[in-house]
């Protein structure tokens, strides 16, 4: 790896300024859900156990550049104290005065909180001078915030240029698991992508037909392929204006030796909701008056083939309208395969995106995978195959 971890630097009796994510969701003035601020701990204990002094550094909502009394970080330091097991401080301020009088007091043992970084507009716009300020602030730089890595932002990239700089334990956690799934992985590979659109995704699609051997296609998307192949998907979802692109796309998979698949059977209602009477039919058998919501008994058969016969697996959405049963079938039963598969030592399965870790939590699968990113955006853009301009930093 080209950039350092926390076991690389030297941090006794000096600040280290960590760049995290803990934009939680905060209901009544508390925290209503600690998954990211517990995902910080591990980064931040290291550090104090190296002797040395966390400042926190993270935004939280959109402020735009205002000061949004509503979007301080202040009551995030009782859920932060919790977590940590220490006393946690707050500086109203993520530069100046109060940043400078507030790390100045801080004890060993101690972790200090700085307010929203957004509220200074030139924090998007990765402002030289606001990255020298909270540079000012510290001795070296963490950057623990993989879900902001895709942001060239002054906290996220601009002071990795200003002072030594490493990944934190999740970031490197996170990124050891990309490299292990992309970078240089143990083939034969398979990505799962589904979802709505293939507008959405085109980027991502483009990418991976040239990095892996098969490309499992669901949701919504699938339905745009089978238009593409002369298929009447009746009244699904489907971007019919993207059939050129989806037969693009079909050409330059089959140009790279990356073996496509697509439902074979498919399951299709008349209402959109939970319950709804359903059947299961050929793909190329879908009623004019229905829609296909799920892919059929069938299809999961052949996934489970192609994962049986991978040694790592991407997953990037869900294979149908996983939401509302019974068109969840397909989508949990997949997860739950390769859960197993993971947990009998045959397959590295790296999952990311929203409606991804929601859907493969619901199939009971996400703790069984060898590793669940909860970024979004930046998780994506890397398996589109983009820089990262938050990882870029840490390697320069």
């Amino acid at each position: 790896m080209a950039w350092k971890t926390l076991d690389e630097m030297d941090l006794s009796g000096k600040v280290v300024l960590v760049r995290v994510d803990i934009n939680v969701p905060v209901e009544n003035g508390k925290v209503t859900d600690t998954t990211r601020i517990d995902k910080i701990v591990p980064t931040v204990k290291d550090i104090m156990a190296a002797g040395g002094k966390p400042v926190l550094l993270a935004h939280f909502g959109r402020p735009k550049g205002e000061v949004v009394p509503e979007m301080s970080l202040r009551p995030l330091v009782p859920a932060l104290s919790q977590a940590l097991g220490c006393p946690v401080q707050f500086a109203e301020d993520s530069i100046g005065g109060p940043a400078k009088k507030a790390v100045a007091a801080l004890q060993a043992g101690e972790v200090l909180l700085l307010e929203n970084t957004r509220f200074h507009a030139g924090e998007e716009k990765n402002d030289p001078e606001l990255a020298a300020a909270m540079g000012a602030l510290g001795e070296v730089y963490v950057n623990d915030a993989f879900s902001a890595a895709h942001r060239a932002h002054a906290s996220t990239e601009g002071i990795a240029h200003i002072l030594p700089a490493a990944a934190g334990r999740l970031m490197e956690a996170e990124l050891k698991a990309l490299e292990a799934a992309l970078g240089d992985p143990v083939r034969p590979v398979t990505a799962v992508v589904g979802g709505a659109k293939v507008s959405t995704k085109l980027d991502l699609l483009g990418n991976l037909v040239s990095k892996v051997d098969n490309l499992v296609i669901g949701g919504g998307m699938a339905n745009t392929f089978l238009v593409a192949q002369g298929v009447d998907v009746g009244k699904s979802l489907a971007e019919h204006d993207m059939a050129d692109t989806a037969r693009e796309i079909l050409e330059k998979a089959s140009a790279a030796g990356c073996r496509i698949v697509l439902p074979v059977d498919v399951v299709v209602a008349r209402e959109f909701k939970a319950g709804a009477a359903n059947e299961t039919v050929a793909a190329d058998a879908c009623p004019a008056d229905a829609m296909i919501l799920d892919a059929g008994p069938k299809s999961v058969e052949e996934i489970s083939d192609v994962f049986e016969n991978s040694r790592t697996l991407i997953w990037n959405g869900p294979l149908g309208a996983f939401e509302i049963a019974p068109f969840d079938a397909a989508t949990n039963a997949a997860a739950v395969k390769a859960a197993e598969l993971t947990e009998a030592g045959s397959l590295t399965s790296v999952a990311g995106g929203g409606d991804t870790v929601a859907a493969l939590n619901k199939a009971g699968a996400a703790a069984r995978f060898t590793y669940i990113s909860t970024a979004g955006g930046a998780f994506l853009e890397w398996m589109e195959g983009k820089e990262l301009p938050g990882v870029k930093a840490l390697q320069d």
